[in-house]
């Protein structure tokens, strides 16, 4: 199956609150969407790995991606190693996407940042005829995905390209709200984290709706982009 966006995250969620809406709106207009997560979230305070895999195909039904996988690489410890990337490699050339979302350059948690590096140099390696690759015993053909985005997750980053995703924006919550054992549950039994206060889900909206001030619209996801973009002609820009 060839994907149009593949879209990675260093932990179950990290899609969801970053471009949740971009891939929902995506996905409206025909595109073929996927997850890769790199971990199961296994280190995280609130929830166990099997509510995050559970929640996780939730999430994804809810933004209706065409598939969602995850790696298995350690929480907390993986690296932006040869090994590691050609885990990446091989999902990149199973799923041929145009386009990669991945996480934030840098960020509170450090495995925002390193798993941005390992997908962002993963991406550049596929397109190397010889760097070789297998799928079920069968070699793959080199693949390099014509734009990378990086997406903002805690810290609040600069973009450098802004989506417009008014009419997503529900969905998108909707999405987030799939993990309930990570987020804004007044049922849960948790310990509070930085991320479970009702503050944090309300601040995921405003950042959306403040960004679509800046664009002229509604709402809005921002991203950082890996290299410069090309127009045909300035009618392009919004």
């Amino acid at each position: 199956m060839k994907l149009d966006i593949l879209a990675f995250g260093a932990h179950p969620d990290d899609v969801e609150l970053g471009a949740g809406g971009t891939l929902a709106k995506h996905v409206a207009l025909g595109f073929k969407t996927g997850i890769i997560d790199l971990t199961r979230g296994e280190l995280g305070t609130r929830g166990s790995v099997l509510e995050r895999n559970e929640e996780a195909e939730r999430a994804s039904t809810i933004l209706g991606n065409s598939i969602r996988e995850n790696l298995d690489l350690p929480d907390g410890f993986f690296e932006n190693n040869p090994q590691n990337q050609l885990k990446v490699i091989r999902k990149i050339r199973q799923y041929q996407p145009d386009i990669i979302l991945c996480n934030a350059p840098y960020d509170r948690h450090p495995d925002h940042g390193k798993g941005g590096d390992l997908v962002a140099d993963a991406a550049f390696y596929s397109g190397l005829t010889k760097i070789e690759t297998e799928l079920n015993g069968i070699p793959q053909k080199s693949w390099r995905p014509r734009l990378i985005l990086h997406y903002i997750q805690f810290l609040p980053l600069q973009p450098t390209l802004a989506l417009d995703i008014t009419g997503y924006i529900d969905q998108k919550i909707e999405s987030v709200l799939a993990f309930k054992s990570q987020f804004y549950n007044p049922n849960s039994k948790e310990p509070e984290t930085i991320i479970s206060s009702k503050g944090f889900l309300e601040s995921v909206r405003y950042r959306a709706q403040d960004l679509g001030r800046v664009i002229g619209t509604e709402y809005a996801e921002g991203f950082i982009l890996n290299r410069l973009i090309g127009l045909n002609d300035l009618n392009s820009i919004l």
